[in-house]
């Protein structure tokens, strides 16, 4: 458990990747108590927390949680009002522009009806790899990428990344599964390829800024875009 900073009524960890914020509600699908982070914390910091933000199970990095329920309720309109700084990093499959957009409206996952949602990013570094992933290709490329999501739909950078044709590495929904086998067997890069590297935020005590520290994934992933072909 890695506490990366509190106040005096939250708390602010680093989520390993694999563990669910909190139990799913549908009942028909179940985790295993040791695999939800919302219990982990708990027992950590002794006491009752409150999550007011969810990340994906397959997503690492900054989670925000609240320890009482006035507090929570305070952090979470920051998010819904998009008063909340996200930045995250992902690796894609191909070569996106420098920086761009992804304008395109997603179905909300309660209703089905398309909505506004707007993603933001840049490449950090390009990487391309002589060897041929499926048929298409000679090459494998892929890029590093820091996003900025608008708004808060589900699997928003997943969902938005696909879209345009780069999707996510590890993304068994989304994503190429071609890509995503070779990203585990031959580079050693296993899972989802998305984290929450930083979250700026105003906590009762003033503004924060937290930054999430690499795990060994992510260590070996920028270990893998130290020295390759970067953005003009």
């Amino acid at each position: 458990m890695i506490l990366l900073d509190r106040g005096d009524a939250w708390a602010a960890f680093f989520k390993p990747s694999g563990f669910h914020v909190h139990p799913p509600e549908n009942t028909e699908f179940r985790v295993p108590r040791d695999k939800i982070f919302l219990y982990a914390a708990r027992r950590f910091m002794k006491t009752h927390v409150y999550p007011v933000h969810r990340l994906d199970a397959g997503t690492c990095g900054v989670l925000l949680m609240a320890l009482d329920p006035q507090t929570a309720a305070f952090l979470a309109r920051q998010f819904q009002n998009r008063d909340v700084e996200k930045t995250y990093h992902a690796v894609v499959r191909g070569w996106p522009a420098d920086a761009g957009r992804v304008d395109l409206p997603l179905e909300l996952d309660s209703t089905g009806e398309p909505a506004e949602s707007l993603t933001l990013y840049r490449t950090l570094s390009r990487l391309e790899i002589p060897q041929p992933v499926g048929r298409r290709h000679p090459t494998a490329r892929y890029s590093l990428l820091e996003l900025e999501p608008k708004t808060g739909r589900f699997h928003q950078i997943r969902r938005h990344m696909n879209r345009i044709s780069h999707p996510v590495l590890g993304d068994a929904m989304h994503g190429d599964s071609h890509h995503n086998r070779f990203f585990r067997e031959k580079m050693g890069v296993g899972g989802l390829c998305l984290k929450s590297h930083a979250l700026g935020f105003t906590a009762p005590e003033g503004p924060r800024r937290l930054r999430a520290p690499d795990d060994d994934k992510w260590s070996r992933v920028r270990e893998m875009f130290r020295n390759p072909l970067r953005p003009e």
